[in-house]
């Protein structure tokens, strides 16, 4: 397996070595899984901490729901939600902090305050200004593929082929992110698990992860606790799966598993130490001898 070393500013990344584990933080009061649980500073920080002690690598800071058919929130909300956790928890963590917005005001606060990441869904589509200050700032970042937003993405979501026409997605937003001087070495792509896709593409995209390998850039999938899990285990269970039940969680840990062993070297997830368990374990059974 290649292995590689994602490099900026004073952060080491190893890719491929093995998986790395970003731990989702969302101070939010409506995310479809954690939302109001960390909407307080302290409990915030605290969870941040946590998630570093077992092991992850990046800490994902959102202040804007993302969950299907939400609405988008102003730049002044996200900021109150989001720069007083990243200022308490800069210099207090040996791992990078990452924005998850697609507004570069957001992004630029962040940045300042002390993220050194952007995790941008509408891989800057959205915000014409992002591409700009992402280079400026010399930070990686993250191009997620979405059908249209949060609020429309579930509208009867349709694809001819789905790997194909995301990694030509993906592929675009490369180029384009390129072309606005970011350097190739700094982009990490996500195929957008549960954004704009069926249980079936969701699926699909899950066992030929290892196809996005083409682009040449590292892979991150989030497939933590998602709908198309749930889904299928409340067709097997016969009744209704919360996205914080064990269920979800175990159905999130085979859906990682299956992932890792298809090539993904990023796993977003809620729990940190129940998915850095599987992923070393996975890791451990890929590079097995032959």
């Amino acid at each position: 397996m290649t292995v590689k070393t994602l490099s900026w500013g004073k952060h080491r990344l190893p890719l491929g070595e093995r998986t790395l584990v970003m731990g989702i933080l969302n101070v939010t009061p409506d995310s479809f899984s954690d939302g109001g649980k960390f909407e307080r500073l302290d409990k915030a920080v605290s969870h941040a901490r946590q998630m570093v002690e077992e092991g992850a690598d990046i800490i994902d800071i959102g202040g804007e729901s993302s969950r299907p058919f939400s609405d988008p929130v102003p730049v002044e909300t996200e900021l109150e939600r989001t720069i007083p956790v990243i200022e308490r928890l800069s210099g207090k963590i040996d791992v990078p902090i990452s924005i998850d917005t697609t507004k570069h005001k957001v992004a630029k606060e962040a940045l300042a305050a002390g993220a050194s990441m952007v995790n941008d869904i509408s891989a800057m589509r959205q915000d014409p200004e992002m591409a700009a200050l992402v280079a400026d700032a010399g930070v990686p970042v993250i191009l997620m593929h979405m059908l249209g937003t949060p609020k429309t993405m579930q509208e009867a979501p349709h694809y001819r082929n789905v790997t194909r026409e995301i990694i030509g997605f993906l592929n675009d937003a490369a180029n384009r992110a390129e072309a606005a001087g970011i350097p190739r070495a700094h982009i990490i792509v996500d195929p957008g698990i549960g954004f704009g896709k069926t249980v079936e593409h969701n699926l699909t995209l899950i066992k030929k992860v290892g196809e996005l390998q083409s682009l040449g850039l590292p892979i991150l999938i989030g497939p933590s606790r998602k709908a198309f899990i749930r889904k299928i285990m409340e067709t097997h269970c016969g009744h209704e799966v919360s996205p914080d039940s064990p269920v979800a969680e175990a159905g999130t840990q085979a859906a990682v598993a299956a992932a890792v062993l298809g090539g993904a070297n990023i796993v977003r997830a809620h729990d940190v130490k129940t998915t850095v368990t599987t992923v070393r374990i996975v890791d451990a059974i890929r590079n097995a001898p032959d």
